[in-house]
């Protein structure tokens, strides 16, 4: 019986392969695939636009998940070709379960964080109300799918092929939430806030399972609670239908309330967050997955034809 792989597969071969300036390679490479993949990012964005003339209806669900889908098969068969690799970050076998315990981990991570600034009397609560979920459900699918294939199918994995685990974390997180300076009502806290609570924490999950469904399924799901059975704003965008209305109330400080931004810069949901990540690392690190998987033998890459 062959022995259990051991570690995170981050790519072995093709342009991946051992030699010189690997390092250069690997993030060559990431480049040119965030580059790709956020253009498909782009045009999910606009069939939940009003632009499209498709927003805030079943029809925009539809064609979200589509190009999301269409994002997904493009990005295997372009590792294929890339990497020699069929990736099983997206192992199929594995998707509807680590899909229904990231989207249940995922909304009660939100609603912890909710309760929270609720329990401290900086939040006020009003509803329930008659709302429309599909513009929601639109945003949290192009969201949830999209930003972790690009930030962690390609930019964390493709960073620790070049430099390992820990500039790799480290550089990811900084930048998930640095891109979030451009969302309204953004702050250098809140971005800080994104990047440890949810940067650190998603990694977690993906290299938790070495694979992108669980991920996928708490970032969707976070952003869904939040906005529509919440009623809170989503990284700074104020959500126009929702279930439950939650607003920051008058005078209450920002670090505790999150402000204008919203719950994700608030003090109950870094708690909330940064909790899960500790403990998702932890597990992570302890099933070995901080490190590379190793690079095959010369003999098993020539029978196996690829180069």
């Amino acid at each position: 019986m062959p022995e259990p792989l051991v570690g995170l597969e981050v790519g072995r071969t093709r342009v991946l392969h051992p030699g010189p300036l690997r390092w250069l390679r690997a993030s060559g490479w990431m480049v040119a695939l965030f580059l790709i993949f956020t253009f498909v990012y782009a045009g999910a964005q606009f069939i939940e636009s009003p632009i499209s003339g498709k927003s805030g209806n079943a029809l925009a669900v539809l064609g979200v998940a589509a190009v999301c889908l269409a994002g997904l098969g493009l990005y295997a068969l372009v590792v294929r070709l890339g990497e020699g690799r069929w990736p099983e970050e997206l192992s199929l076998s594995w998707a509807p379960r680590e899909l229904a315990l990231g989207l249940l981990i995922g909304a009660v991570m939100l609603s912890a964080a909710v309760g929270g600034l609720y329990a401290l009397g900086v939040y006020e609560i009003s509803g329930p109300r008659a709302a429309s979920p599909w513009s929601t459900v639109a945003m949290a699918i192009e969201s949830g799918v999209m930003e972790e294939l690009l930030m962690r199918a390609i930019v964390l994995r493709l960073l620790m092929r070049a430099f390992g685990i820990w500039p790799a974390l480290a550089l990811q997180a900084l930048l998930f939430g640095a891109l979030h300076l451009a969302n309204p009502n953004a702050t250098p806290t809140a971005a800080v806030a994104i990047a440890v609570e949810a940067g650190l924490m998603l990694a977690g999950f993906y290299l938790l399972t070495g694979r992108l469904w669980m991920s996928i399924g708490v970032h969707a799901a976070w952003n869904f609670t939040q906005g529509w059975v919440w009623g809170a704003s989503v990284s700074g965008i104020p959500v126009k239908e929702s279930w439950l209305v939650s607003t920051p109330k008058a005078g209450a400080p920002e670090f505790l309330s999150g402000g204008a931004f919203g719950p994700e810069a608030s003090l109950p949901a870094m708690v909330v967050g940064t909790a899960v990540a500790v403990l998702v690392l932890w597990l992570a690190w302890r099933k070995g997955m901080f490190k590379a998987r190793p690079d095959a033998m010369p003999e098993t890459v020539a029978a196996s034809g690829i180069s």
